[in-house]
């Protein structure tokens, strides 16, 4: 479907082409991030486009910069240490990291959008020097109290220039759900390459595209994500700032993610992985490499919203109460595009004290610890973080002491008894 004219169409952010066709448009919705205090609920909420597009000439699928992310980093609300199974993720990198790339300390690996200290909190223990880059300073500050050292701010050429300037280039660079998150896609790519020692490597983790069309994960769009990532894309964005992909893994996190492994393309310290030809050509098989496979998603879209709305409206009729476990960006995604609010859900439960007490963006539903399920007793819970459908089964299983299920919305809409 053609949108607009090359006049008036936005920019593609890599290649700079004109943007003239739609992915999936989901409304409009508030930052997903910015929960609601009590006092805050009778004020108007800023709501932003979440149009997605695709482009015609690099197949980069974007949303525009409808928010400047100082906007959404000043205060932000997600911690990753909060999930154990990320913890244990973050964990087994490093362990793979500090002997692949035989760290010591003598090295220095650096973490992009470090968060809370969650990776890096382990090459610590391991005595291997570090430092975090993080532009929220409310997290940042949970990282040095956790002994990583953390500077607040947005990466770039500019910021990688005065870490370099400072003898703090890294022989490993770590970038964990981050790359998607950037504005300008050509600057962090760039800093990468310039922060990055001759001999050195780095590793970027992503939700992988071909795994969030294939599972119907439109609920991971959200303004913060600026880039939906194809391996065939990130690997030519690279390879124009100087970055050659030697190899590539496929992971079950955050509903289907690439971890790829990088190096200066004119140093290539490292040989190339048969993995990445292989992952190439199966992409280029299912039809990466055209636009009308990007056109098919959103149908499919609409169709999930359809399914769930009348599972919620059926449960309601039969006079069942639902409450929602976990209040994440996805989750928010979900509920402002499905029109979802307290008259499907009686409330939210998580574990991040930080939002107990708070109301959803845009759908005002309350959020409590996890203990009000046990006090309530919902006939359903609607796991919204169901990336982490298993973990959540298994800390939640008391449930089903009295009657109570589980409902998954993402691909399908699924009851687990």
């Amino acid at each position: 479907m053609t949108n607009t004219s090359d006049a008036t169409a936005p920019a593609c952010q890599f290649c700079k082409a004109p943007l003239k066709h739609t992915f999936v448009d989901l409304g409009k919705s508030p930052l997903c991030e910015r929960f609601l205090k009590a006092e805050e609920r009778n004020r108007m909420e800023a709501f932003y486009p979440l149009h997605v597009w695709v482009c015609s000439k690099c197949y980069l699928v974007q949303l525009q910069e409808y928010v400047s992310p100082d906007a959404i980093f000043d205060d932000y609300a997600y911690f990753s240490s909060f999930s154990d199974s990320w913890l244990a993720h973050a964990k087994r990198y490093v362990d793979m990291a500090a002997t692949r790339f035989q760290l010591g300390a003598d090295s220095h690996v650096v973490e992009v959008a470090s968060n809370d200290g969650y990776l890096l909190q382990y090459f610590v223990e391991k005595g291997v020097p570090v430092t975090g880059i993080e532009p929220a300073a409310n997290v940042a500050e949970a990282a040095v109290k956790k002994g990583v050292p953390s500077v607040v701010r947005f990466f770039g050429v500019e910021c990688a220039t005065d870490l370099t300037q400072d003898g703090k280039q890294a022989d490993l660079i770590i970038g964990n759900n981050v790359l998607a998150h950037v504005p300008d896609i050509n600057d962090f790519v760039g800093g990468l390459k310039t922060l990055l020692k001759p001999s050195g490597a780095v590793t970027m983790e992503f939700p992988h595209l071909l795994r969030l069309m294939e599972g119907n994960q439109f609920d991971t769009i959200y303004h913060e994500h600026f880039s939906y990532l194809s391996f065939r894309v990130v690997r030519e964005i690279f390879a124009h700032h100087g970055l050659a992909l030697f190899d590539v893994q496929e992971l079950k996190s955050h509903g289907g993610s690439l971890r790829i492994f990088a190096c200066h393309a004119d140093t290539m310290p490292f040989e190339v992985a048969p993995a990445v030809q292989e992952l190439l050509d199966r992409e280029e098989a299912l039809g990466f490499g055209g636009l009308d496979h990007y056109l098919g998603f959103a149908p499919k879209v609409i169709a999930t919203k359809h399914k769930l709305l009348a599972f919620l409206i059926e449960a309601r009729a039969n006079g069942k109460r639902v409450a929602a476990y976990g209040a994440p960006g996805k989750g928010n995604t979900l509920l402002n595009y499905c029109g979802i609010r307290t008259d499907f859900l009686d409330y939210a439960v998580d574990r991040n004290p930080y939002k107990h007490g708070r109301y959803t963006p845009g759908t005002e539903i309350p959020i409590f610890p996890v203990e009000h399920v046990a006090e309530t007793k919902p006939d359903y819970l609607l796991i919204l973080p169901w990336n982490l459908r298993e973990e959540i089964v298994q800390q939640m299983a008391y449930i089903r002491e009295w009657g109570g299920q589980f409902v998954v919305p993402i691909p399908e809409v699924e009851v687990i008894p």
